[in-house]
């Protein structure tokens, strides 16, 4: 019963979506309905006036024989019109009400912070918007028809009962069973159907990821153990589909069984009827013509609730998404800087899920407009949460952010490159015109390899960038951030591709063009710590000093060994 009221209750929340064209596939489907039980009494009608007349007198008049042709082809055409407007209307409504669940499942997934998305498997979200909405919305399109053979029951019921009792009892008898086998089936392929679109949810996660992460595992020879994890979750999908199919195949067996077994009885029972006396030759052939138009709208009621379990599967995991809180953005609660400052820290603290020490704790500065500000500790500092916290992409759990109330643009160290074309990796569709963007792409050093490219800024970058060499990547993505002309620009090691030349290039033009925007940088290479105005070094997640460079390095022997160290390796990378 909890499932049934389950199902009622998501058929309703999706038609309220788009009721119309709902509500005129269900009137279509009515009228359907009423001309198919029409049609049985218009047989009775031709057999009873003019095909029995015809035999037993050896004439019919025309006008009635014209009148039955009359009385059968409008049937006919009435109930073609009811089959156009259902199938139509419902196809429209189930459209319509997948496109709007898709939607506001992205809408959600949009507006959810990169926290958020950050516990969750990408593969896993994108199935909820796609094959798991097509699951939700799949019951929609037998719906109408299903609506159309329950007033088939009920009316086709009552007239066979009217016309007569015993035959219609027997008639009706068979209806209750039919449900009944429908219901059980229904009530068992359901764990089916939910295990199925789970693991659905798990494979499309795991193929997002495998593909995701193709160079590590070609890299690292875990091609057999991929294919074999995701295999095993591919089986697990495999036996669920194949538990329900085997149900099905059973429930449509007996399906076919049960109305042609009564269909035999009935034609012995009426063959009894008729010659007793109580009923006609063409009341009999119109109880069998109906009962046998019943059978395969029967069948559909069963397809209905076939599809509900599947149906109920992909809706629960849409819920999941839609009914889940909008968590704070945590750019929200970053306030505006006091004057001439640029970034204001106070008491920041951060505790990752299921850790016990916090990445960041106590964690207290401020930097001054227009300066260019280099973050740097040993691996596990908290340098890049840091980042974060002050870009809005993380929310602290403690502490106060507040920085300029202008454009703040971020540069992570993995430049993320969408497969379009060079200009929409630079503007995300903004309307930058072309000087504009190559503007940008020289502050980057990037203009002269874009321009070299055979479309420019025409040219399709491929998947993640596939196209340009690392440190390419990286200018682009800068291109991005500086496009928008931020005040606040935050790099995460977002120079560590490009070569020492090109590195004091790029912060060299940002001085030059840039002379108020502040920038605060993660830093792992000497020369670009040099570069800087001054130093947050972090250790432990704590601030242990702030101040410039060559300061640091008299007075931090930390400081001045994990630079020392930092210069070490690099000679030795280049050796």
């Amino acid at each position: 019963m909890q499932r049934a009221r389950d199902g009622f209750a998501m058929l309703r929340a999706q038609i309220r979506l788009h009721p119309r064209p709902f509500a005129i596939a269900v009137s279509g489907a009515s009228v359907f309905a009423l001309c198919t039980i029409a049609s049985t009494a218009a047989v009775e009608w031709v057999i009873d006036r003019v095909i029995l007349p015809r035999f037993e007198e050896g004439h019919v008049a025309t006008g009635t024989a014209l009148t039955g042709a009359g009385f059968v082809i409008g049937i006919g055409v009435l109930r073609a019109a009811g089959v156009v407007v259902r199938r139509a209307w419902a196809g429209r409504a189930q459209q319509r009400i997948a496109a709007t669940l898709s939607s506001s499942v992205v809408d959600r997934l949009v507006r959810q912070p990169s926290t958020w998305h950050n516990r969750r498997a990408d593969g896993d979200l994108v199935a909820r918007a796609g094959v798991d909405t097509d699951a939700a919305t799949a019951v929609l399109a037998p719906i109408p028809f299903a609506t159309s053979v329950v007033l088939m029951i009920f009316v086709s019921g009552a007239w066979l009962i009217l016309k007569d009792g015993v035959m219609g009892a027997a008639a009706v008898a068979v209806f209750p069973v039919l449900i009944g086998l429908n219901v059980v089936y229904q009530q068992r392929v359901d764990q089916y159907y939910t295990d199925a679109q789970d693991q659905l949810g798990r494979l499309s996660a795991g193929v997002h990821e495998s593909f995701d992460g193709v160079q590590l595992v070609k890299a690292y020879g875990a091609e057999a153990r991929e294919t074999e994890r995701l295999s095993v979750i591919a089986s697990r999908l495999r036996n669920a589909r194949v538990g329900a199919v085997r149900l099905r195949g059973t429930f449509e067996a007996l399906l076919d069984v049960i109305p042609s077994m009564a269909n035999v009885g009935l034609v012995v029972l009426g063959a009894i009827r008729v010659r007793d006396g109580h009923i006609t030759v063409g009341e009999l052939s119109s109880f069998v013509y109906l009962f046998t138009l019943l059978v395969f709208p029967l069948r559909l009621i069963g397809y209905a609730l076939s599809e509900m379990p599947h149906s109920l599967a992909g809706w629960a995991r849409l819920r999941e998404v839609l009914d889940e809180p909008v968590e704070p953005d945590p750019r929200q609660a970053i306030g505006t800087a006091d004057p001439g400052r640029a970034v204001q820290v106070n008491d920041l603290t951060f505790t990752f899920r299921g850790e016990v020490r916090p990445a960041l704790a106590d964690v207290s500065f401020d930097v001054a407009a227009g300066r260019v500000v280099a973050i740097v500790g040993p691996t596990g500092s908290g340098k890049t949460t840091l980042v974060e916290i002050v870009g809005g992409l993380v929310a602290p759990d403690r502490g106060r952010v507040r920085t300029t109330a202008g454009m703040r643009s971020v540069v992570f160290q993995e430049a993320f490159l969408f497969s379009g074309t060079v200009r929409h990796n630079v503007t995300l569709g903004e309307p930058y015109d072309d000087d504009t963007v190559w503007e940008a792409l020289r502050l980057a050093e990037a203009d002269r390899f874009v321009a070299e490219t055979r479309d420019a800024l025409e040219t399709v970058v491929g998947e993640r960038g596939v196209s340009f060499s690392g440190g390419q990547r990286q200018r682009v993505a800068l291109a991005r951030a500086l496009v928008r002309r931020p005040e606040l620009l935050l790099l995460d090691d977002t120079t560590s591709a490009l070569d020492p030349a090109t590195e004091a290039s790029v912060l060299g033009n940002l001085r030059s063009a840039f002379g108020g925007t502040t920038v605060l940088m993660v830093a792992s290479r000497p020369s670009t710590i040099a570069l800087a105005d001054e130093v947050l070094f972090l250790a432990g997640g704590r601030i242990v000093d702030h101040g410039p460079h060559t300061d640091l390095m008299d007075r931090q022997p930390g400081y001045r060994q994990l630079v020392e160290a930092f210069e070490t390796e690099r000679v030795g990378a280049s050796d």
